[in-house]
């Protein structure tokens, strides 16, 4: 039986992924600064810890793990990582628990571990036009994130690769693109648009504000398919950097009106002004699709209707 460590555990991906290697048959151990919010944790052992300490690191990775997956870190929607209020927490956070983790999975040897990094990594300037933004891996240099998240998360894949190169360390690194799904935050300031979206259709019975023009375009990939690349990723001989989303690009508007179509119900659109990030954003995927053969197998829409539904039940529960 393999033995697999989640780092981050306890959050939106982390969760489910610890689901999906459970029904695997591997033994999972999960840490995390909190419990899982709403869902009961799938891991053969559970740990509260914090990563940012290096004797909390030291405890739990001396216990022999053949895979680790490093999810934790400080992060959220626009709302949050877009705001400039957070900015330091986010970096420091989140490098320092790369910074521990990384020479310790060295010393116990290892033999794969996978990097959760995000699109944000990819420069500012080639996502202004909304209609056709590139984030094919090979753009994202010369760098220029649009955040301080994107710049750690950048500098983090670098950490990780060189840890490879110097230390023969055996890594899969993956630039998720908007993940979203059941299970995960929707109204504590930290969720991202389709759980906000979906959270306003059903609190709203004639309007719904929308941060910005309604313009800009993004693509979303539902956990299930995220987790099927993730395992994909893990089982493959290649490292990466590679992006983990959808090709299917849709404006934030008629995304709003998707979901409105989902729940049965017509509201009214207001544009204010909010964090909005850049102008457009979608998974390139021609890269994964050629190493691994993979590629998401359900349309938007399938997904959002299981995360409306869900997001219905919290709002009216």
């Amino acid at each position: 039986m393999k033995r697999a460590l989640v780092c981050g555990a306890g959050g939106f991906i982390g969760g489910h992924l610890v689901e999906r290697l459970k029904a695997e048959g591997y033994w999972v151990s999960g840490i995390d600064l909190k419990h899982h919010e709403y869902m009961k944790s799938a891991a053969d052992e559970f740990e509260l810890g914090d990563l940012r300490d290096p004797s909390v690191c030291r405890s739990l990775m001396g216990r022999d793990f053949d895979e680790v997956y490093q999810l934790a870190a400080d992060m959220g929607g626009a709302g949050y990582i877009f705001s400039g209020s957070h900015d330091a927490d986010i970096m420091h956070n989140s490098a320092m628990i790369n910074l521990n983790v990384l020479p310790l999975a060295v010393s116990t040897e290892v033999e794969k571990i996978f990097y959760s990094s995000s699109a944000c990594i990819y420069p500012e300037h080639n996502q202004m036009d909304p209609g056709n933004p590139l984030c094919s891996e090979d753009s994202a240099y010369p760098a220029d994130p649009d955040s301080e998240y994107g710049w750690e998360k950048l500098f983090s894949e670098r950490l990780y690769l060189a840890y490879q190169r110097n230390y023969g360390l055996d890594v899969r690194i993956a630039r998720f693109h908007n993940i979203f799904g059941p299970f995960g935050a929707w109204n504590n300031g930290r969720e991202k648009s389709p759980a906000a979206l979906c959270r306003k259709v059903a609190e709203n019975d004639a309007e719904i504000e929308i941060w910005g023009d309604g313009l800009q375009t993004r693509s979303f990939l539902y956990i299930d398919e995220c987790i099927d690349g993730i395992r994909h990723l893990m089982n493959s001989d290649f490292s990466g950097p590679v992006n983990i989303g959808s090709a299917e690009m849709i404006s934030i508007d008629d995304f709003a009106r998707m979901i409105m179509d989902v729940a049965g119900r017509k509201l009214r659109i207001r544009h204010v002004a909010g964090p909005v990030g850049v102008r457009g954003r979608c998974s390139h995927n021609e890269l994964i699709d050629r190493e691994l053969g993979w590629k998401p197998s359900q349309p938007l829409r399938a997904g959002i209707e299981r995360t409306y539904e869900w997001i219905h039940q919290m709002v009216h529960s």
